[in-house]
């Protein structure tokens, strides 16, 4: 395994920690299911002693050991005169030990689950945490569908490796370890040469391993495509169907799929070379064995032939162990994979908190100095952006499509931070506030309100259902031209408005949204094209919202229809990402320039 394959089994293991006691205790039930196991095989002996004569029994110095162990744990049970009796309690304890056996499984399987699901529960909330922390451009960077692997597959696959796998590898070893014990007190120097053959199978495993944790990785990579393209089609599906497009999805989504095969398959091959290649390494060892054992009975003498049969008995058992310790390094690459794309995210660096907490100050002034923005090097968004908007003041932001207008009020709240320059509020460098007071001050409203899969009250109150009452939240939906609507639906404020307000028509998400920003009641307000999707009536019923939602603010308006615009305080223009002109409406027509070309598009029949 490779440096950043064995840092990710040992980050791991850390989500074994909480539950080190039901591991343990399920580890060692597993031992207790061994020990019966070889218990069973054991009492052969005596049963081949009492029903045969001692003449099958096996001789030397080593099977003493085994007929003292017998005697002082069972003997008083199984020594009788009747071979019949003999038989009878003999079957009585294997059968007993069949019961304790199972009963052992029972709880071993038990505590497993609870051990494997609870880990697994951890890491997928540390994931999902992680990924609250993480700044927008990750999200603007990252396939939706690797997001969800990562969440809900990666994190069951990983967790194998600490859990199942790593029980039953410390079952087999110790499992092995008994075996080899045993075999060195038939005979040290048979078992010392079957020891010199194990580095045979690690040096004939170490290229397949390599390969293996590769090919899953990409494997993996392949399932997030695959997730992504699928969540696309269902998000879309609206679009897929009136542009007739089922074809063309399910082309792309088979073109994926038969990649994932692909992969897959060259994967699985790979995968399943192991165990032949293990087996077949283990019968060469055992065959070697066999030969070197009958030289030693029957050219040496310095073995007999008893306790041949009993190491070769032995050696036998300790093959499964053996050939499951083999293959437990190519079922882990698997889990190793997983893991690396686990940590991959929760690496990823957060937003930086900022420093202290602030209260709401009285006076909500915002000025950005020589603000720039690039999200690839040498590619600028904005340049050099330099404003002032006094606390109350109605800003309105214009330009043509791509000038960089949403950007501009994505710094405000930190959902992305300027490559130069700073944005100060009341003279105080946003950085200098902790993320969540800073956000506190802002409500942000856009053309594509989101709509979770829960109830209006939920919705209306989201983030903090518990703040408000159910008559504040109420009074929000009056304010917002919403309660109308609310009222009519089955349960009022308890009904489900289903995945992404599938209930609901556009204009009345948008009254939703808007009644989520008035009973936050923030200072400072953005309207990111709040009105521009809406029919007449639905963009008259929330312009009148947003009328009473502007009163004593700081507000930010993007809109393209600059009939919306026309009442703000003053107008900020943008194009290519530098501000070309400000002022008021009037101002900025006798101006000329950009402001005046967009007005007369829009208004020039």
């Amino acid at each position: 395994m490779s440096d950043t394959g064995r840092g990710s089994y040992v980050r791991l293991l850390g989500y074994l920690k909480p539950f080190l006691g039901l591991f343990a205790l399920s580890t060692f039930l597993t031992l207790v299911m061994t020990g019966l196991d070889l218990f069973s095989l054991v009492l052969v002996i005596p049963l081949l002693q009492n029903l045969f004569g001692e003449g099958t029994a096996l001789t030397g110095p080593q099977s003493t050991i085994v007929e003292r162990t017998l005697d002082f744990l069972v003997g008083g049970f199984i020594d009788t005169s009747s071979p019949l009796e003999s038989l009878r309690n003999v079957c009585l304890l294997v059968l007993g030990a069949i019961v304790l056996k199972n009963a052992a499984l029972v709880g071993s399987r038990a505590t497993a689950i609870a051990v494997r699901e609870g880990v697994e529960r951890d890491m997928r909330e540390d994931v999902y945490g992680h990924l609250q922390l993480l700044p927008l451009s990750y999200f603007g960077q990252t396939k939706a569908g690797q997001l969800l692997t990562r969440v809900l597959t990666d994190t069951r696959v990983a967790r194998d490796a600490i859990t199942y796998g790593l029980a039953d590898v410390i079952r087999k070893v110790l499992t092995a370890a008994v075996y080899t014990v045993v075999l060195f007190l038939v005979s040290w120097r048979l078992s010392i040469v079957a020891l010199l053959f194990a580095p045979m199978l690690a040096i004939v495993l170490a290229p397949l391993l390599r390969r293996l944790r590769k090919g899953f990785r990409a494997a993996l990579d392949k399932q997030g495509e695959l997730l992504s393209v699928l969540q696309e089609n269902v998000s879309g599906i609206r679009l897929v169907k009136s542009f007739g497009a089922e074809a063309h999805e399910k082309a792309r989504f088979a073109l994926v799929s038969e990649l994932y095969r692909r992969r897959q398959v060259r994967t699985s091959v790979l995968a399943d070379l192991a165990s032949p290649l293990s087996e077949t390494l283990s019968s060469v060892v055992a065959l070697g064995l066999v030969w070197i054992g009958a030289w030693m009975v029957l050219g040496e003498g310095s073995l007999t032939a008893e306790q041949f049969l009993f190491f070769v008995t032995v050696a036998l058992q300790l093959i499964s162990p053996l050939k499951a310790i083999a293959d437990y390094p190519a079922k882990l690459q698997l889990s190793v994979a997983a893991a690396d794309r686990f940590f991959e995210v929760l690496d990823a660096p957060v937003e930086l908190a900022g420093g202290d907490s602030i209260a709401r100050p009285p006076e909500l002034g915002v000025r950005f100095e020589a603000v720039s923005f690039e999200y690839e090097p040498d590619r600028p968004v904005l340049r050099d952006v330099s404003f002032e908007i006094e606390a109350g003041e109605v800003l309105a932001i214009v330009g043509p499509s791509g000038a960089g207008k949403t950007t501009l009020v994505d710094l405000l709240p930190r959902f992305i931070d300027p490559t130069s320059g700073y944005i100060a509020i009341d003279g105080t460098d946003i950085r200098d506030f902790t993320l969540a007071s800073l956000r506190e001050l802002f409500g942000v409203v856009s053309q594509e309100t989101v709509i979770f899969h829960d109830t209006v009250r939920a919705n209306i109150a989201y983030g903090r259902p518990d703040r408000w009452s159910d008559d504040e939240i109420l009074s929000a939906a009056v304010a917002a031209h919403a309660a109308d609507f609310v009222s009519e639906l089955p349960d009022g404020l308890d009904t489900v408005l289903g995945d992404r307000g599938v209930r609901l028509s556009g204009g009345q998400r948008q009254r939703i949204g808007l009644a989520r920003a008035i009973l936050r009641d923030p200072p400072i307000l953005i309207l990111d094209e709040a009105t521009s999707a809406l029919d007449s009536e639905s963009e008259q019923l929330i312009q009148r919202a947003l009328d009473r939602l502007l009163r004593d603010r700081t507000v930010f308006v993007i809109a393209h229809r600059l009939s919306t615009v026309r009442g703000a305080d003053r107008i900020l223009v943008l194009d290519d990402g530098a501000v070309v002109g400000s002022g008021s409406h009037q101002e900025l027509l006798e101006d000329g320039g950009i402001y005046r070309r967009l007005h007369e598009l829009q208004f020039t029949s």
